[in-house]
């Protein structure tokens, strides 16, 4: 019996001492995702005003990109991009859905399209999605149908971090109208009402309940602190093979809700508004955190590749996040519409506190991760691996030239050269030109002055969008 017991003892200390086969070579990945966050509003971005040590430390301790693109300027498609490595309007995910439609069974990622979690479960990996999908609503378009082992979240465009009664939370919502039928500001206990947007608060929870799998849950927690909860245990239970872990929060996008541990230290800021951003963010910084204690705390540090972006510009006048030094907020294809903050660390494999000024784009992620996973990509993609130009190993830009069209805005990015039509009027664009080298706040159009070029880049534009598909809605 006393050798029976000698025998399981040892197996088990043997199982605790290799948390994973020596033999496996496929690192963690982590996409830590923002939500609406501005290109100016962290630490490491220039931001003095809210600190973000967490966030930071990925800059510090690895390579900090500060032309770093999305393939949309808002939620929904820049996702697509993300997840496929592809211009989302290739396969026409052009447009953003909110609301309604996305319980639209025609709406949503198709199943054709091959994701990120989809081939790297393929090569051996476990894949969890922890918090926002926004990549369709019903059942044909559930994450765990596009390769992910495990979901917990929601997946319309928002939802609220505490339900009604919103307690243990400072709120502030859009109203078309204020009581006594006011405009303005109204401001009660912990909740505030605001007619400056000119419209009512969306309705994030119809229909759009937390699920884990495919059930409802209820959830009592401030949601990105669920969302932490949630991505720390996954790693603590994954840590033993080599795992995705696609963390997207819906911080900082409304519904404005900032929790009162974090309002407290904050109460220098007198704007209530930009008062609950700044306790939004910080939640979320100290949320990055507990995810990067928790790879320390597994000893993964050296065998988990961390990137962390935002989905888009942020929406200024809706939230206060600020896109400076850029022009134009989310839904804009200027620069700060689809330029975000995005960097990457991964222990002993890349450089420390690097800055990297190259044009990089979120559809270099899935390309990066399948050379590291070892997968094959047996399809065409726009991304491209990161590594050799972040280990110096290639001088040139990675992108050369960008793409963007939704409806009648559109872009195209060429070398320094920055074309952008923001007409809504598809069959009179207005064209402008912009020299990003120069004129980084794209404040001096140069369309009049550079005919010839403007006539070049429009027919790179009309040559890429003669590539892309019709919309799928």
């Amino acid at each position: 019996m006393s050798c029976i017991l000698q025998i399981v003892c040892l197996f088990t200390l043997q199982s605790v001492a290799s948390a994973r086969q020596p033999n496996i070579t496929q690192p963690n990945i982590i996409v830590l995702l923002a939500d609406d966050l501005g290109y100016g509003e962290l630490g490491c971005q220039g931001n003095p005003q809210i600190l973000t040590p967490h966030i930071d430390s990925i800059a510090k301790n690895g390579v900090r990109f500060t032309q770093g693109y999305v393939t949309g300027p808002n939620c929904s498609p820049s996702r697509a991009g993300l997840l496929t490595g592809k211009i989302p309007t290739r396969f026409g995910y052009e447009f953003n859905p909110i609301g309604a439609r996305n319980e639209d069974p025609a709406i949503g990622l198709p199943g054709k399209e091959i994701t990120l979690a989809e081939m790297l479960h393929d090569v051996g990996y476990t894949t969890a999605l922890i918090g926002k999908w926004h990549q369709g609503g019903t059942a044909a378009y559930h994450p765990q149908r596009h390769g992910f082992d495990e979901f917990f979240g929601f997946t319309h465009e928002g939802h609220y971090f505490v339900p009604p009664p919103y307690r243990g939370v400072t709120t502030m919502l859009r109203r078309k109208s204020l009581p006594g039928n006011q405009k303005g500001r109204w401001t009660g206990r912990n909740l505030i009402y605001t007619t400056h947007m000119g419209h009512n608060e969306p309705d994030y929870d119809a229909n759009n309940p937390i699920v884990r799998g495919g059930q409802p849950v209820v959830e009592s927690e401030y949601l990105t602190d669920a969302f932490t909860r949630e991505a720390v245990d996954f790693i603590d239970r994954h840590s033993d093979k080599p795992f995705l872990l696609y963390l997207a929060y819906n911080a900082v996008h409304s519904p404005l809700q900032g929790a009162d541990k974090y309002m407290q230290q904050f109460e220098s800021i007198e704007d209530p508004h930009r008062r609950i951003f700044a306790a939004m963010l910080a939640n979320l910084d100290d949320s990055v955190g507990a995810v990067m204690n928790q790879v320390e705390k597994s000893g993964l540090q050296k065998e988990t590749l961390i990137f962390f972006l935002s989905d888009n510009g942020g929406p200024t006048r809706e939230l206060t996040s600020s896109n400076l030094p850029l022009r134009g907020e989310k839904s804009h294809m200027y620069e700060g519409g689809v330029r975000v903050p995005m960097m990457v660390k991964w222990e002993g494999q890349i450089p420390k506190g690097k800055t990297y000024e190259k044009p990089v784009s979120s559809m270099d992620i899935f390309a990066t991760s399948a050379n590291l996973a070892g997968a094959q990509i047996q399809h065409a993609i726009d991304g491209v691996d990161l590594m050799p130009y972040l280990l110096g190993k290639k001088d040139s830009a990675p992108h050369e030239q960008l793409f963007w069209r939704q409806g009648p805005r559109s872009a195209l990015r060429y070398k320094n050269w920055k074309l952008v039509n923001m007409s809504r009027n598809a069959k009179k664009p207005k064209w402008e030109l912009y020299d990003l080298d120069t004129d980084l706040r794209e404040q001096h159009d140069l369309a009049g002055a550079k005919p010839d070029l403007l006539k070049s880049l429009i027919h790179r534009w009309e040559q890429m969008n003669r590539q892309m598909s019709e919309p799928l809605f």
